[in-house]
């Protein structure tokens, strides 16, 4: 997770977006012109690349893509009224709102890519091969810690010369094997 992004930065990015992008629904403009004029509700945005899961969603489309141009969600409604949107996020300025944005070049933008953030709600799925894969790396990687760590201790049990502990400790290693 990186660093938190600023106020500042957002709305310097809604301005470019703005500025650089045409919005498939003019109405879509005019909610980005206002979050971005309200410091107290920027607080609150948060770009993300997906929407799953999150409280309350906005998707933005620009022309020159072919996304849904429009949609607004807040816990199981789901709308495609701008109007209905803004007041939404005018009267409950105070909540998180995640926006996903479409537009020409997004993944490669260097200005998107400073603004977006994680998915706080998402969840990873693996598939049975895929946690498979995650058990055995786990658990390879918790033998070769042991195993470090138990050399650590067999070089300190050298060092000291404690012959008692280095035997325990020897016999341990060769048990891992």
């Amino acid at each position: 997770m990186k660093a938190s992004i600023s106020v500042d930065e957002k709305k310097e990015f809604i301005r470019w977006l703005i500025s650089t992008h045409q919005m498939k629904m003019r109405e879509a403009m005019w909610v980005l012109n206002y979050i971005a004029g309200h410091d107290q509700i920027m607080e609150y945005v948060h770009f993300v690349d997906d929407l799953e899961g999150v409280p309350r969603g906005l998707v933005l489309s620009a022309q020159g893509v072919e996304n849904e141009p429009f949609r607004f969600s807040k816990g199981d409604v789901t709308t495609s009224d701008p109007e209905k949107a803004f007041h939404d996020i005018r009267l409950n300025w105070d909540e998180e709102l995640f926006i996903k944005l479409h537009f020409e070049g997004a993944l490669s933008s260097p200005e998107y890519a400073l603004v977006r953030d994680e998915n706080p709600y998402l969840e990873v799925k693996l598939d049975k091969k895929e946690q498979q894969l995650a058990v055995k790396f786990l658990n390879q990687s918790l033998a070769d810690f042991s195993r470090a760590k138990l050399l650590e201790a067999i070089d300190e049990a050298l060092d000291n010369r404690d012959e008692e502990t280095f035997r325990a400790l020897l016999k341990t290693y060769q048990h891992l094997d």
